[in-house]
């Protein structure tokens, strides 16, 4: 039996390449927030208007990825990744000197529909680049680490640029990066597409957007105010237009999702441990940062540098995962990592007002390590088993499911843990402060932190006790649902991934390079 023709030294330098934009990518979620206050100084948006500038790009990346994913199979992954870099370096230039906040939600938008291009275009190349298996492992463990980078560094880089200059200054650090794409990409990443794709479908295209826009932004909305008609009626209305886009898929000669894949039972299984971890991840680290700066008194910056430890395990976890599987069977190396991640977010339930950052480094550093081998091993399962032609479709498909479930976590852990910390409140109220008052210190603990400096002194301080308290309590809750859910993860992907992917093979068989056939003369 012959061996996968192995990688060279082209194809990693290729691997540096598509490591570029995964790192803007992930940055560009990060840094905006550190703006938003210079940004409603200078452009002066409505309350509305600021949500739209934070949350339009992440909406319109998720409603993005299954189209793209389809797209770069047709059309080609690295002509839709330098499509996508184009687009995502003119947005970020309109965004850096945008003169409304009309036009900076414009440019977000336009930004999250070429940021969409990244995800898809990359892994599958990462398909084609990567034939051997052990070799691919490794290749999607450095891909994984460009998005921990991204958001490592993010808040850091993005401190010190508005240190120094104005708040569209953080838009085109992207400017450069992908300049550099769109000169080296050509040179040192292959071409690839489905030879025989058809036509794609506008409105399969359309119903996937609407579908999984409207289910996101029903739960952020849920997340964010609470449970209300508007997003109830999101989230239905997305149902009923994915019910259909299903059915329409269904009927298509030449669909924009081969629901096939979906037979594949390593597929559906990883497509959905990797859901559910997403959702595990966003619900288990939702309320670190606001424990830090308000519970904990550390200052934004001060903040993030602590974070940068469990940014850094989570890079070595990737890391190292490809030569753990070698040894240990994937889905019992995930199985572990859940219950190391379990450890780690139950840690959360024993957090106070004076826990030490030492301990919280330990805590938050063992769930990164835990949750790091599932992140590689499901991506690499999802492509591995995938028809290469249908590599960018499936990644779409993965990503897609990683957002909603990300989307998910931070609805349902933010509905309980406000739910949790509201409920505290309501008996923990001293008496002597305005209704009005109240109702702000009920909402939210920054909110209470707002009054309580507008209090007398033991008067506010009383106030803020108790608010510390209920918000701890809301934190302990979601965390021992998340390590409950970590733990019933780590049963779901022993017994049912196990089931289906085999364990790694101990023989090593000759290292025989033939002719490696790849459409259209990419290097040519």
């Amino acid at each position: 039996m012959n061996a996968a023709p192995k990688a060279t030294h082209r194809e990693w330098v290729g691997l540096a390449v598509l490591f570029l934009p995964c790192l803007l990518y992930s940055m560009d979620l990060t840094v905006l927030h550190l703006a938003v206050p210079r940004i409603t100084e200078d452009l002066k948006p409505s309350s509305a208007q600021l949500l739209w500038i934070i949350d339009i790009y992440g909406f319109l990346v998720a409603g993005s990825l299954l189209t793209m994913g389809t797209l770069g199979d047709r059309i080609g992954r690295r002509r839709l990744l330098l499509i996508g870099a184009a687009a995502f370096g003119v947005a970020s230039v309109i965004a850096a000197f945008s003169q409304s906040a009309e036009q900076l939600i414009a440019s977000r938008a336009l930004l999250g529909v070429a940021g969409a291009t990244v995800a898809p275009s990359t892994l599958s190349l990462i398909r084609n680049m990567f034939l051997d298996h052990k070799q691919r492992t490794t290749a999607i463990a450095v891909w994984i680490t460009s998005y921990s980078v991204g958001g490592a560094i993010g808040p850091v880089v993005g401190g010190l640029v508005l240190e120094f200059f104005w708040w569209g200054a953080v838009f085109l650090l992207a400017v450069p990066v992908m300049v550099l794409v769109l000169v080296l990409g050509p040179i040192l990443l292959p071409e690839y597409r489905d030879p025989d794709a058809g036509r794609p479908d506008i409105l399969s295209a359309a119903l996937s957007l609407a579908a999984v826009l409207a289910v996101i932004f029903g739960l952020k909305q849920i997340a964010q105010d609470g449970l209300s008609a508007l997003p109830l009626l999101a989230i239905v209305g997305g149902v009923a237009l994915g019910t259909v886009f299903v059915r329409r898929q269904l009927t298509l000669a030449d669909p924009l999702i081969d629901l096939r894949l979906f037979g594949l039972p390593d597929f559906s299984a990883s497509v959905a441990t990797y859901a559910l971890g997403g959702l595990i991840v966003f619900g288990g680290f939702l309320f670190i940062p606001q424990y830090l700066q308000l519970v904990l008194g550390l200052s934004p910056l001060e903040a993030g540098l602590w974070t940068v430890p469990w940014a850094l395990a989570f890079v070595v976890g990737s890391m190292v995962t490809p030569r753990l599987a070698r040894r240990v069977k994937p889905a019992h190396l995930m199985a572990g990592g859940f219950v190391l991640a379990a450890i780690g977010v139950g840690a959360i339930t024993t957090f106070d007002g004076s826990t030490g950052l030492a301990f919280f480094v330990i805590t938050t550093v063992a769930m990164a390590l835990g949750l790091a081998p599932m992140f590689v091993l499901t991506n690499d399962l999802i492509i591995g088993c995938a028809p290469p032609e249908r590599a960018g479709a499936a990644s779409g498909i993965s990503e897609t499911g990683a957002e909603l479930g990300g989307a998910l976590g931070i609805a349902i852990f933010g509905s309980i843990g406000i739910a949790v910390y509201r409920r505290a409140m309501d008996g923990a109220i001293p008496a002597g402060i305005p209704p009005e008052a109240v109702e702000a210190a009920k909402g939210t603990l920054g909110g209470a932190i707002a009054i309580a400096a507008q209090l007398p002194d033991q008067l506010g301080a009383t106030l803020l006790d108790a608010a510390r308290i209920a918000f701890i309590e809301g934190l302990h809750v979601t965390a021992a649902i998340s390590a409950v859910g970590s733990i019933a993860l780590a049963i779901f992907v022993a017994v049912v991934i196990g089931r289906v992917v085999p364990a790694p093979q101990p023989k090593r068989h000759p290292d025989r390079r033939p002719p490696a056939v790849r459409p259209h003369g990419s290097w040519r």
